[in-house]
């Protein structure tokens, strides 16, 4: 009897399209975490500041990623299960709250389209298995990393430091990396931008990029191994460039403006996973 994994090894466009529709999925839920985790953590480090300086604590009504359920922010109607289908709610709702016609924004498409595709891409490049699954579970923490330190400038520790220790658990299951690799990378990931910040703050007396930075990149050693660590490094610190002098060029950020690091490192590091390989033999051996 054929199980799922075998139709789905010999049958890559059922692959892709399944890939797609998890994707898309997972994206509404990454929306929820861009949105709701830095105001969590927010609430947490307000009630821990009232507590150490012996102020009142109001606990307030839950807040976390579950509850309350999806609503609208103007007129805080609950939003329905049918209009919270990936993109297909946002295109019959034209964009709009159904109760009060607020624009919906298009972040939320635009995630859970990203999403899609992505995972659909990794899909038809890794096929089923173990280093799919991987994929998957770095790039959706990538995803909201890269997001939250956008809107925030914040990394949290909360999905950097389990997504290190996914990346060993991870490599010692598949040994897609040696597991001694991966330790090496997430000390050197961590080491090398701490360095950085360091030399940078006492050239110039001010802080270049914060600690989330440091554990991004640990993250991303633990996954792909050390060696991996200068292509990161190098694709982060372009993307970064183009991008910074891109915002400059049409008046969208100022010289002097700090710019979040997370997000250049993240896509550095989901395009090391991909093609890294293919990228230092084309550029040892093209």
């Amino acid at each position: 009897m054929r199980t799922l994994y075998d139709f789905l090894s010999a049958n890559l466009v059922w692959l892709v399209a399944v890939a797609l529709l998890f994707g898309l999925l997972i994206g509404s839920f990454l929306n929820v975490v861009i949105h709701r985790l830095p105001i969590m953590l927010q609430r947490g480090w307000e009630q821990d500041c009232a507590r150490l300086t012996g102020g009142s604590v109001q606990e307030g009504t839950r807040y976390d990623l579950l509850m309350p359920p999806s609503h609208c922010p103007a007129c805080l109607q609950p939003v329905k299960p049918w209009q919270n289908l990936p993109l297909i709610s946002f295109v019959l709702l034209r964009g709009r709250c159904a109760a009060c016609e607020m624009p919906i924004s298009r972040r939320y498409p635009l995630v859970e389209l990203a999403t899609g595709l992505v995972f659909a891409l990794m899909a038809w490049q890794l096929g089923p298995g173990s280093e799919l699954a991987g994929a998957i579970l770095l790039t959706a923490a990538l995803i909201a990393l890269a997001f939250i330190d956008a809107d925030t400038q914040l990394l949290p520790d909360c999905l950097t430091l389990p997504l290190l220790w996914a990346g060993l658990l991870f490599n010692l299951v598949t040994g897609l990396v040696p597991l001694a690799d991966a330790v090496l990378g997430a000390v050197f990931g961590y080491l090398a931008l701490w360095l950085v910040y360091w030399a940078f703050r006492l050239a110039t007396g001010k802080e270049g990029m914060g600690y989330g930075d440091f554990k991004l990149l640990a993250a991303l050693g633990a996954w792909l191994g050390w060696q991996a660590l200068p292509l990161v490094i190098l694709l982060s610190s372009l993307v970064g460039a183009l991008i910074g002098i891109a915002l400059i060029m049409v008046h969208r950020a100022g010289r002097n403006q700090a710019l979040p690091f997370g997000p250049y490192l993240a896509a550095a590091g989901w395009i090391a996973f991909l093609w890294g390989d293919r990228i230092m033999t084309w550029y040892l051996h093209g």
